[in-house]
């Protein structure tokens, strides 16, 4: 039987806390809805970086408090902005890229509201479950600007590019609700169940075979700009690859023992 591990950190402004094999992440600036600042950008990046860790199977992104996470801090704007441009290469895209390299499941616990970067920071995520709370703003063209951090990318996937256009270039929020209908989020639970839901979702996929899952992300990150030709080879390398893997050998014993398999994630 497995021992049962439950340990958290503070990390300037983001907290992350362990349960066994998940990692929670958790956004914490509350008084102004997580909204990112350099501080926040530094303790992510750390976060994810813990999130590589073997014996991490599945991981949770929230925020604490009312929000998820609103977007940039705009009180770091008061001086001159300088290079936006910069900014984000600095900043916002080595997070985004750490999310989507992560070999396991990344799933945002939308609490609150979802704007701006902290849109495109939850779409950057595997899936995502909304507290019927939360609500999903592209904020960027309210303000003149146009989206970043892979908005456009994730967006784009998620919803197609007419549904995509719509709404971004629009700016309208969205409910839980509206965002649940549009395939934006795959489940909406009570505000005051999302962390258990979070944590009882993040368990199941922490139980799988977690180097199948990763791959699995890899195909579908791929898959959007692959022919036909060029997938099937790369599932047929990857698939070469999964047979190697000792959950691949437990699958296979498992099934033919009519017994519940055991996953150890190797």
């Amino acid at each position: 039987m497995a021992l049962s591990i439950c340990e958290s950190h503070a990390m300037s402004e983001v907290e992350t806390s362990r349960d066994d094999a998940v990692l929670t992440i958790t956004l914490n600036r509350p008084d102004v809805l997580n909204a990112f600042n350099a501080e926040v950008h530094k303790g992510l990046a750390a976060a994810l970086k813990e999130a590589r860790a073997p014996d991490v199977r599945a991981v949770v992104l929230t925020g604490a408090g009312r929000g998820f996470c609103v977007g940039q801090d705009l009180t770091e704007f008061r001086e001159a902005p300088g290079d936006i441009g910069a900014r984000l290469r600095e900043n916002y895209h080595p997070n985004v890229l750490a999310i989507r390299a992560l070999e396991k499941p990344v799933i945002a616990a939308v609490n609150g509201a979802a704007a701006g970067a902290g849109l495109s920071f939850a779409c950057a995520c595997d899936l995502r479950i909304a507290a019927d709370s939360a609500s999903f703003v592209p904020a960027f063209i309210n303000i003149g600007l146009v989206p970043d951090s892979g908005c456009t990318y994730f967006v784009t996937r998620i919803l197609g590019p007419a549904r995509a256009f719509e709404w971004l270039a629009s700016g309208r929020k969205l409910t839980a609700s509206e965002a649940h209908a549009w395939g934006l989020v795959s489940e909406v639970v009570e505000a005051g169940a999302l962390a258990g839901r979070g944590a009882e979702l993040a368990a199941q996929f922490a139980a799988l075979p977690t180097r199948g899952i990763g791959m699995t992300k890899r195909l579908i990150d791929h898959a959007a700009n692959a022919s036909l030709e060029q997938q099937l080879e790369r599932e047929a390398q990857l698939q070469t690859a999964a047979t190697q893997t000792q959950d691949f050998a437990e699958g296979v014993a498992s099934f033919l023992e009519k017994r519940s398999p055991r996953f150890t994630g190797s």
